[in-house]
């Protein structure tokens, strides 16, 4: 196991859970705002799950997974815009709960929750099928198109997965004021997306054929 890795992961895991925390309950005046915990459950133990498997099975791509570091200057712009994003949702959510503005009725937040499940199982066969899989848009050494699986379906699952975890995610908070803001992500994916595809076809062998084949971005029979 690599040692620098580990610490580097575990670091980065544990100031996470600091970091969601502080920008949920601060806002909410409580500890007891149960949607904070419960998201902090569903989100950091399969993560935990995940990353210890990536440790062992492929350490290469959890190392990718925890780069964040662009090169391409309209990714930072989308870095930033999505950095926003979060930390407003997350205040926000926070307040809505503390000053009530939206009072979701529990069934909702269920659902909600079984949502963000299934767009986190799409994620981790996402990261199985593609050992390319970086946070940051580049082309790697040796790397080739991905055509099967859920790449057969739309050219970018990643995005699908979380488009799934991010809309659901300020419902399992049980914020509607949240949602509206987090709305704004399928606007930031379009645009990381115009920006990745641009990179892929210009450097990666055989993407051109690919995305002829492969009709949909990201979702079946819309886009």
């Amino acid at each position: 196991m690599d040692k620098k890795l580990f610490i580097q992961a575990i670091g980065k895991f544990f100031s996470g859970i600091f970091m969601l925390s502080q920008l949920l309950l601060l806002p909410a005046g409580t500890v007891f705002y149960w949607n904070a915990w419960l998201l902090i459950g569903i989100l950091f133990i399969p993560m935990f799950i995940v990353g210890i498997i990536l440790m062992f099975s492929n350490p290469e791509l959890l190392r990718k997974r925890l780069k964040v570091k662009e090169k391409e200057t309209e990714q930072k712009s989308v870095i930033i815009s999505g950095g926003l994003m979060f930390i407003c949702g997350f205040i926000v959510a926070g307040l809505d709960y503390r000053y009530q503005w939206s009072v979701l009725p529990k069934w909702l937040v269920i659902v909600a929750t079984v949502i963000f499940f299934a767009g986190y199982l799409m994620y981790a066969e996402v990261l199985r099928e593609n050992r390319y899989l970086s946070r940051t848009v580049e082309i790697q050494e040796s790397q080739k198109v991905i055509d099967t699986g859920l790449y057969a379906i739309v050219r970018h699952p990643m995005y699908t997965s979380t488009i799934l975890l991010f809309l659901s995610l300020p419902l399992v908070l049980g914020s509607l004021s949240s949602f509206v803001i987090f709305l704004m992500y399928p606007l930031i994916v379009i645009k990381r997306i115009k920006n990745e595809e641009e990179v892929l076809e210009k450097g990666l062998a055989g993407y051109s054929d690919y995305k002829k084949r492969i009709k949909y971005k990201v979702i079946p029979f819309v886009w």
